[in-house]
């Protein structure tokens, strides 16, 4: 059968806390301030009256998140490079769980399995997004996360009405009809994401990707924005050598700090945590060990030593050196994706006859992602591209104290506490720009 479908899906993901490199640090000061104020403008800045809270889940669910977490080392494994990278799972996740509605068959197993949902299938992913949609946003007062998505159909075509109960249930998402050769879609789109991510990605689409006879554009829009628990004072950030994989020294600003954390090691790495607002959502910093290497770690990382890392059951007082830095990955993932075990999506075989009545394959699939890390905490975002294109065819101890100097290469994971989600995970490589 003749396929005659283009549809993109775009999926993008925020985390804010910083602001630009180019002002003064007095500007810089001042801007934070208010931006910090912004994520809970009712209450102070204090964790006072902010009790963590936790997102329950059934043993059901809870094998659900570890298999999206494989997927999510999985990808990062693909990913993985001599250079700085950053992916967020959970952006790829969101963006084949809402199209994957709209597929069959073994197309349809294909994308259960790599995401790691297996028999439960699509109503696995939809329960999850779902819950993550509804909950996530109100875990901490101090950490703010906002989640949108919006399909946006070509005019003359038709969604299956399934699929819209399905966005709409688990997606809060509302099919928009217009014409996309009105000289403004591509404007409208843009607005969109600029919207739902607090105008931190003001472009996902322009002359050159937007195409005026698509059938849809399906966007799922995730923003965070968080604080530190434990700042970094500026005071203490100093020009340091960090010596990069190939022996290249590099001078970067180094923040400092010590203080009580959760903290482990074995004899691959040491492993730190510092949470975000009240602990509901953090970063875990993978430190290798001398003669190991971001690589090493990558490859060994797996749901339950992750879950020995995430559940850190150890404390210790920590001398924490972290490079304050910048970096952008671009990623095409329609190889990554084929090779972790879903090819059918991407060929003229592919079934996704309940997405409308029209066929359909993914011909481009690449995901944009970046993140910034200073004294007052983290800000990434990552945007998923999906496109079809048209075809003819542990124990507690007492506390110690240790150094933990990220002054070579480390791995890092923003996850959610309570279910242990990955949400981004990257590597830095001292290779890309710092922060001033």
């Amino acid at each position: 059968m003749k396929k005659n479908l283009m549809w993109v899906a775009v999926a993008l993901m925020m985390a804010t806390m910083t602001v630009s490199c180019s002002k003064s640090d007095d500007e810089e000061a001042a801007i934070l301030e208010e931006e910090i104020k912004e994520i809970t403008p009712d209450e102070p800045l204090s964790n006072e009256n902010n009790d963590l809270k936790e997102i329950s889940l059934t043993r059901t669910e809870q094998e659900l998140v570890k298999g999206n977490n494989d997927f999510a080392f999985n990808l990062f494994r693909k990913v993985i490079s001599q250079k700085s990278e950053i992916v967020s799972p959970i952006s790829v996740t969101y963006a084949l769980g809402m199209l994957n509605n709209g597929a069959a068959g073994e197309t349809q197993a294909e994308i259960n399995k790599v995401l790691g949902f297996g028999d439960t299938g699509a109503d696995g992913i939809n329960d999850f997004c779902r819950k993550m949609l509804t909950e996530a946003p109100n875990l901490d007062k101090l950490t703010k996360v906002m989640i949108a998505n919006t399909i946006y159909m070509n005019k003359g075509y038709q969604l299956k009405s399934d699929f819209i109960t399905k966005a709409n249930t688990f997606y809060d998402a509302e099919p928009e009809t217009r014409d996309f050769h009105d000289g403004q879609t591509m404007d409208v789109i843009n607005q969109w994401a600029s919207d739902h991510t607090e105008k931190m990605i003001e472009k996902v689409l322009d002359e050159d990707s937007f195409n005026p006879d698509a059938v849809s554009y399906l966007l799922n829009a995730i923003y965070f924005k968080g604080a530190w628990a434990e700042k970094f004072d500026k005071g203490n950030t100093k020009t340091e050598a960090f010596t990069t994989e190939t022996g290249v020294v590099n001078q970067l600003p180094m923040m400092h700090q010590e203080h009580l954390f959760n903290y482990t090691e074995n004899e691959d790495c040491q492993a730190l945590c510092l949470p975000y607002g009240n602990n509901a959502y953090r970063m875990t910093i993978l430190l290798p060990k001398e003669g190991k290497t971001v690589y090493d770690i990558a490859q060994k990382l797996t749901t339950d030593n992750w879950r020995q890392y995430q559940w850190m059951g150890g404390t210790a007082i920590v001398n924490v050196k972290l490079p304050s830095f910048e970096s952008k990955s671009e990623l095409e993932l329609k190889k990554i994706m084929s090779a972790l075990g879903m090819p059918m999506a991407f060929t003229e075989d592919a079934d996704f006859t309940n997405f409308c009545n029209i066929p359909t394959y993914i011909g481009l699939m690449k995901q944009v992602a970046k993140i910034k890390l200073n004294e007052e905490g983290t800000e990434a975002a990552a945007v998923t591209v999906i496109g079809g294109y048209a075809s003819s065819t542990g124990t507690p101890r007492e506390p110690q104290h240790v150094n933990f100097h990220a002054t070579r290469p480390f791995l890092y994971v923003i996850s959610e506490l309570s279910t242990g989600a990955i949400f981004f995970i990257g590597q830095y490589m001292g290779d890309c720009k710092c922060l001033k």
